[in-house]
């Protein structure tokens, strides 16, 4: 499924991501509430963790975005990285919806992935007096949602 990415922001600092089609966060960038979000488009792609294989033709990797990532750096930045880029805005993509209701839409995604982040009150609130420390919380709640994707044979408790 196709990469997706969109940004979020809370008490003066912003969350940059890139999630996968499940949800999982590939990239995390923690900036500053003041950064424009197209500015900060080739530090999240420069800081996935896992680097994928090429795929074969017929399989590239796509990379869905919104309205705030059109324009010619922003689409020279992601085909530089390898992905084809598909940047709509809510409307063009609910009108693409109507006329072809197979379609699946794909930016609501990041949007539950933020939702996620969210739920981890730490982070909905900013506590944290150093940048490092938030940034390590982020880290940390990726991880955990990270791993509660992972299907497994044994009943885990989350606490």
């Amino acid at each position: 499924m196709a990469p997706t990415q969109r940004i979020g922001e809370k008490n003066g600092s912003k969350r940059h991501l890139l999630v996968d089609g499940r949800g999982v966060p590939l990239s995390l960038v923690v900036t500053g509430a003041n950064r424009h979000d197209v500015s900060q488009l080739e530090k999240v792609l420069d800081a996935i963790m896992i680097k994928r294989a090429t795929p074969p033709q017929r399989r590239s990797k796509h990379l869905c975005a919104d309205a705030g990532y059109t324009g010619s750096p922003a689409l020279e930045v992601i085909e530089k990285h390898g992905y084809i880029p598909h940047v709509k805005g809510r409307g063009k993509e609910a009108d693409e919806l109507k006329r072809d209701p197979k379609k699946k839409a794909r930016r609501w995604i990041v949007e539950v992935a933020h939702s996620w982040f969210n739920r981890f009150r730490k982070l909905l609130v900013r506590y944290e007096k150093l940048d490092r420390s938030f940034l390590a919380l982020n880290y940390l709640a990726a991880s955990i949602m990270a791993f509660r994707k992972i299907k497994l044979d044994v009943n885990i408790i989350y606490g």
